[in-house]
């Protein structure tokens, strides 16, 4: 097709090629709004529909064919990493609303990397997203402001620190599920409880230990350093996790894991030591993927609302998409003990 480039008069010469990220400039819309106009969507006012449409004809704007030709709102989720059972409850919860409403979803994970958060910014100016939901992902300055300028709605699930766009946040209550982990060890007459923490960089982590914490002190004990050790979320670092703490002079009697597979790691640790959950250990995780309710013996843990928090996601930025704003801009969503067979009480 023919290419065109915009000219000082606001005109476009021939054999460059005017972009849609250019019309939104023009007209003073975000590139969302110029995408629907150009996909034939009602939720535009007529006044702005009016203004984008003199500008795609007088730039000879065509639009770019698609694979399903349907003109279908777009979504962008992207994630740090994709490689955990948390990230696909996450999606099942977007892909629920998603579909029953009519739009698409483009998944991605940039993996802390700058090049590979650059490389996903450059498709999404290529694909004019109607909206961007981050999850537990850190962009870099200069990105956050090309989405700002780009006029791309965001949403921030369980944000890993303060956000640097002035977003809707949605997350879960992270403080309160660490809180009544340990007091549910605590019920059962345990005094020597041990954490395995998450990266310390992450909002949950820290609200999750200081759950822990609260807790203790509530019971009359303080945090005992000794019984705290680092964590990354993975199995592998509940399985190292918890060997350093059964080789401490005088190990815990309980443990509670900030995450469901680090807790699973944490099992293996104890099998393989010839120890049984829960007659020599107590263990709580936290999240209730699917899997523990499987494993052996399956786990008592914190409910993250991993889906739901999915689902609010995909109706906010929608809402936003249509101008308006959410209820909230930032939301908790609430955290529930799930009791099973791998905690007991301490054994006198």
């Amino acid at each position: 097709m023919a290419t065109h480039e915009v000219g000082a008069d606001g005109a476009a010469a021939p054999g460059s090629r005017i972009t849609i990220t250019e019309i939104a400039r023009q007209a003073g819309v975000s590139v969302p709004t110029v995408s629907r106009v150009v996909n034939g969507r009602s939720d535009v006012s007529p006044k702005t529909r009016a203004r984008v449409e003199e500008l795609l004809q007088l730039h000879g704007y065509r639009k770019r064919p698609t694979s399903s030709g349907t003109g279908a709102a777009l979504l962008d989720l992207v994630f740090n990493d994709l490689d955990s059972p948390w990230a696909v409850e996450i999606i099942r919860g977007v892909e629920e609303v998603a579909h029953a409403t009519g739009v698409g979803t483009v998944v991605s994970a940039i993996h802390g990397r700058s090049g590979d958060a650059r490389e996903w910014m450059r498709n999404l100016r290529a694909r004019a997203s109607d909206g961007v939901i981050l999850v537990t992902s850190d962009l870099e300055p200069v990105l956050h402001e090309e989405l700002r300028i780009l006029g791309v709605p965001l949403v921030v699930v369980d944000p890993a620190g303060s956000p640097a766009l002035d977003a809707p946040t949605i997350g879960a209550a992270n403080w309160s599920g660490g809180m009544a982990a340990t007091e549910h060890l605590l019920s059962l007459g345990h005094r020597r409880i041990a954490l395995i923490a998450g990266p310390p960089r992450l909002l949950c982590s820290r609200a999750r230990f200081d759950g822990y914490r609260a807790a203790l002190e509530g019971a009359g004990l303080g945090v005992d350093d000794s019984l705290v050790v680092p964590g990354d979320f993975h199995p592998e670092s509940g399985f190292d996790g918890c060997n350093a703490l059964l080789d401490l002079p005088e190990p815990p009697t309980a443990i509670f894991a900030a995450s469901d597979q680090m807790a699973l790691g944490a099992i293996e640790a104890l099998r393989q030591r010839g120890l049984r959950v829960p007659e020599d250990m107590s263990l709580v995780g936290f999240d209730d993927l699917p899997e523990v309710r499987w494993s052996a013996p399956p786990l008592t843990t914190v409910r993250q609302p991993l889906a739901e928090m999915g689902k609010l996601a995909v109706r906010t930025v929608l809402r936003l998409a249509r101008d308006e704003q959410p209820d909230s801009p930032r939301v908790e969503l609430g955290t529930e003990l799930v009791v099973r067979a791998s905690t007991a009480p301490l054994a006198r």
